[in-house]
C-alpha cells in the first residue's frame, strides 16, 4: 500500500511526526513476522521545502496528479484559532493542495485528514454530502463554513465513501491506526499495545463545552446562564426568557452554532463538572449526582455512559487532568 504523508508549510509538528512513527512501527512489526513492509510511505508536498509550525525545515518529494497513492494523509496546520485558520485556508499551497486532493481522490485515493486539516479537504469539497468529524474547539466554524457536511464532531474517526476524518491534535493516531486496521486489524493491534494507544476514544471525553470557538451572542449568553443554573431542574422557556429570545429562536441557533439542542449542551456540562469532581474529591456518586442537577447516581451512571462511553470505574481510576 502506497501511502503519501502530504505535509503543507506550518504544519503540525505531533501530527505529522504521530502519522509517520504509526506507520513505521507498523512496517516493523510486520517485519518480525513476514518479509517486505505492508506500507510504502512518501513524505510529500505541494512545496519541495516547507517550514513546520516548531520552525523545523524539512524537505519533501514534489507531489503531482501523474504518482497517484492509494491513501493520502494530510496533517494539521498549526493554526489554532478561526482567525489563523482562516488565514492559511486562503494560502497558495493549501489552496494547490485541496485541487490536488480532488484529483487524486477521482482516481480512488483513500484521503485522510485530522484536526485542523480537515478544513483543508473539506474546503476541496470532498467532503460535501458526508459525515466528518474535526478538532473539537472548531466545530462551530467548520459547521459555518461547511454546511453540507454532516459534522459528527463528538467521534474520533468518520469514515465516508473515499475520505476518513479525525478530530483534535493527537487524533492523527487514531487516523493512522484506522489506516493499518483496514489493511491488517491484528497488525494495528499490535502497534497500538506498542504504543500503548487507547483505541476506542471519544473526544467527547476531552471537549471543555466553553471553549467552542464562535461568536454567536445568544448562544453565548445561554453559556452563561446555563453554568449559573446548572444544579437547577433545565427548563427551556426560562432559558429562552434569559436570553432575550424564544424556545424556538434559541433551539435553532445552538443546533446551527454547536450542533446540539440546549438540553444537550446542559448535560455535556453537567458530564464536564461530574468528571472533575469524580476524579478529584472523594464525594460519592450520589453527592456528585446532586452537585450536578440529578437527584440520584443512577441517572449520572447512564448519563456518563451516554455522553462519554465511560463508566464510574473507569473515571474514578483515571489520574486528574492537568
Amino acid at each position: 500500500m502506497i501511502i503519501s504523508v502530504l505535509a503543507l508549510g506550518d504544519a503540525f509538528d505531533t501530527g505529522l511526526s504521530a502519522v509517520l512513527d504509526t506507520f513505521s512501527t507498523a512496517n516493523d512489526l510486520a517485519a518480525t513476522s513476514s518479509p517486505g513492509a505492508p506500507f510504502e510511505v512518501r513524505l510529500c508536498g505541494v512545496r519541495r521545502n516547507l517550514t513546520t509550525h516548531q520552525g523545523f525545515r524539512i524537505t519533501t518529494e514534489k507531489a503531482t496528479a501523474r504518482v497517484r497513492p492509494d491513501v493520502v494523509v494530510v496533517p494539521a496546520l498549526g493554526a489554532k484559532t478561526p482567525e489563523a485558520l482562516q488565514v492559511a485556508l486562503v494560502r497558495p499551497d493549501v489552496i494547490e493542495a485541496g485541487a490536488l486532493l480532488r484529483r487524486w481522490s477521482e482516481k480512488g485515493t483513500l484521503v485522510a485528514s485530522a484536526c485542523t486539516s480537515t478544513f483543508v479537504v473539506a474546503a476541496s469539497g470532498l467532503l460535501d454530502g458526508r459525515r466528518a468529524t474535526t478538532t473539537w474547539w472548531l466545530a462551530p466554524l467548520f459547521r459555518q463554513r461547511f454546511p453540507r457536511v454532516t459534522l459528527e464532531d463528538s467521534e474520533m474517526v468518520v469514515a465516508s465513501p473515499g475520505v476518513v476524518t479525525a478530530g483534535a491534535a493527537l487524533a492523527h493516531l487514531d487516523l493512522a491506526l484506522y489506516i493499518v486496521r483496514q489493511r491488517s486489524p491484528a497488525l494495528a493491534a499490535a502497534v497500538a499495545r506498542y504504543l500503548t494507544a487507547d483505541v476506542e476514544r471519544s473526544q467527547g471525553t476531552f471537549a471543555i463545552p466553553d471553549q467552542m470557538s464562535h461568536e454567536d451572542p445568544i448562544v453565548e449568553s445561554f453559556e452563561r446562564w446555563a453554568r449559573r443554573h446548572l444544579v437547577d431542574r433545565f427548563s427551556l422557556q426560562m432559558a429562552a426568557r434569559s436570553v432575550g429570545a424564544s424556545a424556538r429562536t434559541l433551539d435553532r441557533r445552538m443546533r446551527d452554532v454547536l450542533g446540539k439542542s440546549p438540553l444537550s449542551y446542559v448535560q455535556d456540562l453537567r458530564v464536564e463538572r461530574a468528571v472533575h469532581l469524580l476524579r478529584t474529591s472523594r464525594a460519592s456518586v450520589d453527592e456528585v449526582a446532586n452537585r450536578v442537577g440529578y437527584a440520584d447516581g443512577v441517572s449520572l451512571r447512564n448519563l456518563l455512559r451516554r455522553k462519554i462511553g465511560r463508566g464510574l470505574r473507569e473515571l474514578r481510576g483515571r489520574p486528574a487532568a492537568p
